[in-house]
């Protein structure tokens, strides 16, 4: 399984800010009497993480694209290293069959991605 680059030259995988998102599901049973009883509706949460990267240069923009076309956009699975904790998610994809990816007139580029856990 491809994990996602390292793609910076300090060694990290994002910059701040980093948005991460924890996704829980409850079902939820109403009864006749008004009570209700919850249970999860997955054993574990799922995870989103919204990256972005500004002031990247030709190499580190270059890195990025690869891995994105070679991942076939959001059909890809791939493994995700946590920026925050450094926890190996191994079940992830791109949200979206796109990236948005911008480069100003000094030749420093930008990226936004967003990256899910999926379902083992």
């Amino acid at each position: 399984m491809a994990s996602f680059p390292i793609s910076l030259k300090t060694g990290a995988v994002a910059q701040y800010p980093l948005t991460t998102q924890v996704q829980f599901a409850t079902n939820v049973v109403r009864f006749i009497d008004g009570s209700e009883q919850r249970f999860p509706g997955y054993a574990t949460p799922l995870r989103r993480w919204t990256i972005r990267l500004d002031l990247l240069d030709e190499a580190e923009s270059n890195a990025i694209l690869d891995f994105f076309r070679v991942q076939s956009g959001g059909a890809g699975v791939f493994s995700f290293t946590d920026p925050a904790d450094g926890t190996v998610y191994p079940n992830c994809c791109f949200v979206s069959d796109s990236i948005l990816t911008s480069m100003d007139a000094a030749g420093t580029c930008a990226a936004a991605i967003v990256v899910q856990q999926n379902r083992s």
